[in-house]
C-alpha cells in the first residue's frame, strides 16, 4: 500500500535528482575553490620535495566552513569534498524517509541501519 503520489518510480527519480545535484554542486564548489586557490597562490613556486599536509583548521567541518566563508581556496575545495561525501549519506537518509512514507518498515529498518553505519564511519570512528 503506497501513499497517494508516492511510488517506487517517483522515489527513484527524486533520489537520482538528489545524487546528480549533489555531485554537480560538489564539482562546482571544488572548481570555484581551485580558481580562488590559483588566483591567490598560482604564482608561488612548488616544492615537490617537501610534503605539507592540511593545516589543523581544515581538519574539522567547522574549520572548513569558517575558512570557506573567508574565501580560502583550500577551504572551499575541502567544502566541495564534504558536499561530495554528504551526497550519498543524504541519499540513504532520503531513502529511509521515502520507505517510511510508503510504509515499508522492513526497508526503513535496513536503511536506518546503513545510515547508522555510514554516520559512525564518518563521525565516530576516531
Amino acid at each position: 500500500m503506497t501513499t497517494r503520489g508516492w511510488n517506487d518510480l517517483r522515489l527513484e527519480i527524486i533520489i537520482g535528482t538528489l545524487l546528480r545535484t549533489g555531485v554537480m554542486l560538489a564539482a562546482a564548489v571544488v572548481m570555484l575553490g581551485g580558481i580562488v586557490y590559483l588566483a591567490h597562490h598560482g604564482h608561488e613556486p612548488v616544492a615537490y620535495s617537501v610534503f605539507r599536509g592540511e593545516p589543523d583548521a581544515l581538519r574539522s567541518v567547522g574549520g572548513i566552513v569558517y575558512g570557506a566563508l573567508r574565501l580560502s581556496g583550500r577551504a572551499i575545495i575541502q567544502l566541495g569534498l564534504l558536499i561530495l561525501i554528504a551526497t550519498p549519506v543524504a541519499r540513504v537518509a532520503f531513502s529511509a524517509v521515502g520507505f517510511a512514507i510508503e510504509r515499508d518498515y522492513l526497508y526503513v529498518a535496513i536503511t536506518l541501519f546503513v545510515l547508522a553505519v555510514l554516520l559512525y564511519s564518518l563521525l565516530g570512528s576516531h
